[in-house]
């Protein structure tokens, strides 16, 4: 081999790399404590940055959507159950539809939440109360649209997943981000919530429900005001008298959330918990 094959093979040699331009090194399993600081802090210094000091974590499912295109989406079930109808796939999607569409009113209540938070600051630029989602579809989009129609900023975290989420249009661009780990959002969600509002939902809102309701238990942080929107929806999820009553959790462990059934009602439980608290949220 000759001394120029020689040189060349030392210069294309992978491990010749720079340490943060080797993709191969950046993903070893070694590196990911490196990872999950990159993945905290980018957000971090961004959200210091555009001044967000408090935000109202807002959760809800991917599949509430608008009143138009659930009933869209239950007109196509029936005619395929009209064509097949011992389908037992047709008869199960068309009952989904059915809940589903009983269900779109929880978008047009995120949607008008989104905008009250985001009138509750002095303009646009007034990132003080900073509404934040988890980026998706469905209840999570509509609270961004309605922020995105009161002319105000609102924040979104995504997460990588095998099936890719996009982030929903309405999220203001400089405050939508990506991360890879789960548990770097968590602490973003929680670290400058002064309010959470689940909407009815999936796993992942169960998750950050229970997540939220456990720190504060175990006072981990400092407690907020923690909103079930739905009072029918989460009581036939998660039988709380059933868990009180088996002794598993406390009577007072049952006064760490509230109901709400409206938007303005979630408004105000927010606005009195923090009255309540001596630390009034506007």
């Amino acid at each position: 081999m000759t001394q120029e094959k020689r040189m060349q093979a030392l210069l294309h040699h992978p491990n010749y790399r720079i340490a943060d331009e080797d993709p191969d090194f950046l993903r070893g399993d070694d590196v990911r404590c490196m990872r999950l600081q990159a993945d905290y802090l980018k957000t971090e210094l961004l959200l210091q940055e555009h001044g967000i000091k408090h935000t109202i974590a807002v959760f809800g499912g991917t599949k509430i959507i608008e009143e138009s295109h659930a009933k869209q989406n239950l007109l196509e079930a029936k005619q395929l159950l009209e064509k097949e109808p011992h389908n037992e796939e047709f008869i199960r999607r068309y009952k989904v539809c059915e809940k589903i569409l009983s269900k779109s009113h929880f978008y047009e209540m995120s949607r008008e939440f989104g905008k009250i938070v985001g009138m509750s600051g002095q303009n646009a630029e007034d990132c003080r109360v900073t509404l934040m989602t988890g980026g998706g579809p469905g209840a999570m989009e509509a609270a961004n649209r309605g922020a995105y129609e009161a002319g105000a900023k609102s924040i979104g975290l995504n997460i990588s997943l095998p099936r890719e989420q996009s982030p929903n249009s309405y999220i203001t661009p400089e405050l939508c981000f990506q991360f890879h780990y789960f548990s770097m959002r968590k602490l973003h969600f929680f670290k400058r919530a002064r309010a959470l509002v689940a909407f009815p939902g999936g796993y992942g809102t169960m998750d950050e429900f229970i997540e939220a309701l456990t720190l504060v238990q175990t006072k981990k942080i400092d407690p907020f005001p923690i909103i079930l929107v739905g009072k029918e929806f989460w009581n036939k999820v998660i039988d709380f008298d059933f868990l009180l009553e088996e002794g598993v959790i406390a009577p007072q462990d049952v006064e760490l959330f509230s109901y709400a059934q409206s938007a303005q009602e979630i408004w105000d439980c927010i606005l009195m918990w923090h009255l309540k608290n001596g630390a009034p949220l506007v």
